[in-house]
């Protein structure tokens, strides 16, 4: 089973990749401030429980955490103690965290921390060369148990190869979504493929982008068929 947990919402744009975020999009058509970090209702939500005493998060569930803001931006440092003690608390459910600030996340971790919590998986954004070669060598030092890569939104040719190994447990490639989406070339997928692919690490095409480029033609996809057009390309390797 898959949920969310967005247990703080707003955030500051920090490199290529967020330049057409989708939260400052949707925020903007209720009159929101993204820029403004605050915790949400669901705060406490690994940790609620229903009127039976059970938790609402049942065990076994996938929790992708922090996707209207960043587990890591620093306005959220006085909540974050407390993230990682429900995180704690919950070792039957997993979380995953994606970050484009991987250079504050060795700052940020829980005193009993070691060499990670089980169920914890890092997800590190690279959306471009210049972005993988800031963050994956930061990224290759954290003492996590769980690490995969995600370039997304692919915005030009990445060339991973002398940073995969088998400390990677999977790159993910997407495309930009929405009304101003940059092009995302096929090309560069199959780039990326190709590295994981001689490298051994699993790789996950999981959208096309709203802009796909595919043997120099241009597609303009729409939102609900961007993850079908991507599993109809069969090249994943998970």
């Amino acid at each position: 089973m898959y949920s969310m947990w967005n247990l703080w919402h707003g955030c500051h744009k920090v490199s290529e990749g967020c330049l057409h975020c989708y939260v400052y999009r949707r925020d903007s058509r209720y009159d929101i401030d993204s820029s403004q970090v605050r915790k949400t209702q669901s705060f406490n939500l690994p940790v609620a429980r229903k009127r039976d005493g059970t938790y609402k998060v049942p065990p076994h569930t996938t929790l992708w955490t922090c996707f209207t803001s960043d587990f890591f931006i620093s306005e959220a440092d006085q909540w974050r103690d407390e993230a990682w003690a429900m995180i704690h608390a919950r070792p039957d459910v997993n979380f995953i965290l994606i970050t484009k600030r991987i250079d504050r996340v060795a700052e940020c971790l829980p005193d009993d921390w070691g060499d990670g919590y089980d169920n914890v998986t890092l997800y590190c954004t690279v959306e471009n060369q210049k972005r993988a070669d800031m963050r994956l060598p930061v990224f290759k030092r954290l003492p996590f148990k769980h690490k995969c890569i995600i370039c997304e939104p692919l915005l030009g040719p990445i060339s991973l190869g002398r940073w995969l190994g088998e400390w990677v447990e999977e790159v993910s490639v997407g495309g930009e979504s929405g009304p101003e989406a940059r092009p995302c070339d096929f090309k560069w997928v199959m780039q990326i493929r190709a590295d994981c692919v001689a490298a051994n690490v699993p790789f996950f095409f999981k959208q096309t982008g709203a802009n796909f480029i595919k043997d120099g033609k241009t597609y303009k996809i729409p939102r609900k068929l961007q993850s079908a057009q991507a599993r109809k390309a069969a090249i994943d390797t998970i």
